[in-house]
């Protein structure tokens, strides 16, 4: 049983029942991200985009290798390299689909070393490859909000652990903001996050042999001010059971029941350089956007 058949089997036998977010980015699932990316609701990648172009060049000239997790198509990452004259660039993804296309929109102006791997086994190559100057590694556009706060912070002093001392982090943090605008950026009337969500469940029916009927579901957004989250849910419109013929899976539903698939947590200001300290970082420099409440974090491997 392959890793997306054992998740899947181990995520529909929970109660409640979920799925992780990151078997969303199938080359369908990495098409329609794109697409959110640029809908008026998601001012997220807009305001990433605009802090970089802005601060870039006051990034530390120091960095010849760039290595980039969850890349995607790194639209956003030509002003750091550029700014940064780095000669190779690491983008670390699942999709190949979008790591091609990260390869052919950088290969004019830098070595492009895609990587087919998840996070920390994409940083173990980058390790084993890397020249013996400092690395710089791109978080962005609020990916670590994808994690709750012990995975989050795990997943930090795991990256720290394949660093080195002087090597750095840019890390992006979505702010709060107004309940209303968070959620409508999940959930835009054109449709296009309902796309993406319910794509999931078409993702299982083609590679894994399931019988989900899409129409038999609903895409939804909710925050959880505690947790200062949002979280995206595919929820049955009805009584049913679904089988996973290579998950070996057969699970039933009621009419109401939701399969939680993916969380954002939003942040604040003042709590970043806390979570830099904790994970092995001092942080060195924070820039903030106002027009959609948005931060850009650098910090530094100690």
């Amino acid at each position: 049983m392959n890793e997306f058949a054992h998740d899947v089997r181990c995520g529909l036998g929970k109660q409640p029942k979920e799925l992780p977010s990151k078997y969303l980015y199938d080359e369908l699932g990495s098409a329609l991200f794109e697409a959110i990316t640029v809908l008026p609701e998601y001012g997220l990648t807009r305001a990433d985009e605009r802090l970089l172009q802005r601060h870039a060049s006051e990034i530390p000239r120091e960095f010849s290798s760039v290595a980039e997790l969850g890349s995607g198509s790194g639209r956003k990452t030509r002003a750091v390299l550029q700014a940064l004259d780095a000669a190779d660039y690491y983008p670390i993804d699942l999709s190949p689909a979008a790591l091609e296309h990260c390869r052919r929109a950088h290969e004019a102006f830098t070595n492009v070393v895609p990587l087919a791997h998840s996070y920390l086994e994409g940083l173990d190559q980058v390790g084993s490859r890397r020249n013996g100057g400092p690395l710089l590694v791109l978080f962005l556009g609020s990916t670590i909000g994808n994690f709750d706060a012990r995975c989050r912070a795990d997943l930090l002093r795991q990256v720290r652990a394949r660093l080195r001392p002087g090597d750095a982090l840019l890390i992006g943090c979505d702010l709060v903001k107004d309940v209303e605008t968070m959620l409508a950026a999940y959930d835009d009337p054109s449709g296009v996050t309902r796309s993406f969500n319910l794509n999931l469940l078409g993702r299982i029916n083609r590679e894994l042999g399931g019988d989900f009927n899409l129409r038999a579901f609903e895409h939804e957004a909710r925050y959880d001010a505690r947790e200062r989250r949002i979280e995206m849910h595919l929820r049955s419109r009805c009584d049913q059971t679904v089988r996973v013929r290579d998950a070996g899976v057969q699970c039933t539903f009621e009419a109401g029941e939701t399969i939680w698939t993916e969380s954002s947590h939003k942040f604040v200001l003042d709590e970043l350089p806390a979570m830099a300290s904790a994970s092995g970082f001092a942080a060195e420099a924070q820039w903030a956007d106002t027009e959609w409440p948005f931060a850009e974090s650098f910090w530094r491997a100690v």
